[in-house]
């Protein structure tokens, strides 16, 4: 395997001039750089990632801290997971995946220089990782919004827009009795803000409206679905709107719906708060707000390596809602009895 001597044997330099050739710490000649670029390329010289992140000060990798905590849907993480990836590979960065729910793991990549930068996703309105997150020397994006975001930048899709995207659009089709299947209890009780934002955007839409709403946490489960199904049904048999936040239980409320006797959007109108592939992937494709995940995670990688450079300013930048209507729901008549 070639070494950095050979390469500047090769080019008729010093190993310092191809050590700065490769790190662009200091400026050498044109003609001098074209030499060492065809050493490296002829002896197909690839240099060591440690030895490179000492020269440069950067190791050319972004952390992405997702922790795999109980609620969260494996497939929509990923897409978020997807975008940061893509992201940070069209700026020449690799990225690191840490997974475990600890604060001390945060300190410890930091602390080691792992990593340049690192994205921050499942955000708590009380997040506990905050005060570790703010002390970081190395830029820092948070997937999502925290109650007190001072000190920190910021992206996600408006949850509370998306609430009332959702809920106006059942509203404005006469529905006046609205149930919310949001996300599941174990997300709602750690107070994830994307779950907090849905509610209160979707419960002030009903409430301006003078519709009844109605909250109903929903476990990601086939039995989780079926009773949080029943459950609204026992106590607002006259629903004519529902909408759904929550992508793993989805096609189980649509199916216990049917189970019964609800037909979509005859009886009950439904929207979904969702990736468009989730919702176009049901046998009866559902009107939905779009969860743009690995939008979402493309730009908080931008965000980040920006912010390596010192060229990225605090912020907090919410993606607006989109609503596609694929014939989920439909107008109420004034006075029509809902129920089959």
């Amino acid at each position: 395997m070639a070494t950095i001597d050979d390469v500047a044997k090769r080019a008729g330099v010093s190993a310092s001039t191809v050590s700065y050739a490769l790190s662009g710490k200091r400026p050498i000649s044109a003609e001098t750089r074209r030499r060492v670029e065809r050493a490296i390329k002829a002896l197909d010289y690839r240099p060591h990632a440690g030895a490179r992140a000492l020269a440069s000060s950067r190791t050319e990798v972004v952390g992405l801290l997702a922790p795999l905590r109980s609620g969260v849907d494996v497939n929509v993480i990923m897409q978020f997971v997807a975008g940061v990836v893509t992201g940070a590979s069209e700026r020449g960065y690799d990225v690191l995946l840490l997974t475990q729910d600890d604060r001390s793991n945060i300190s410890r990549v930091a602390s080691a220089s792992m990593v340049d930068a690192l994205v921050v996703m499942d955000i708590e309105a009380d997040d506990p990782r905050l005060p570790a997150l703010r002390a970081l020397r190395q830029p820092v994006v948070l997937i999502g919004l925290p109650a007190d975001p001072h000190g920190l930048t910021c992206i996600d899709l408006d949850f509370t827009s998306a609430g009332h995207v959702a809920a106006r659009h059942l509203l404005e089709r006469g529905h006046t009795r609205l149930a919310l299947l949001g996300s599941p209890p174990e997300v709602v009780e750690r107070h994830t803000t994307y779950a907090e934002r849905m509610n209160h955007g979707f419960t002030a839409a009903c409430a301006a409206a003078g519709a009844k709403a109605l909250l109903q946490p929903t476990a990601a489960t086939v039995a989780g679905a079926n009773a949080s199904v029943d459950a609204v049904l026992e106590q607002m048999p006259d629903v004519t709107g529902i909408v759904v936040h929550n992508e793993v239980a989805l096609p189980h409320v649509l199916a216990r719906l049917r189970w019964h006797g609800r037909a979509v959007p005859d009886d009950v109108s439904v929207v979904a708060l969702c990736p468009e592939n989730t919702a176009v992937s049901l046998p009866e494709p559902v009107t939905s707000v779009d969860l743009p995940a690995e939008t979402i995670g493309r730009l908080a990688a931008d965000m980040v390596i920006t912010g390596i450079d010192g060229g990225q300013p605090l912020e907090v930048r919410l993606l607006s809602p989109t609503l596609t209507d694929r014939g989920s729901t439909r107008a109420v008549a004034p006075g029509e009895d809902p129920t089959p």
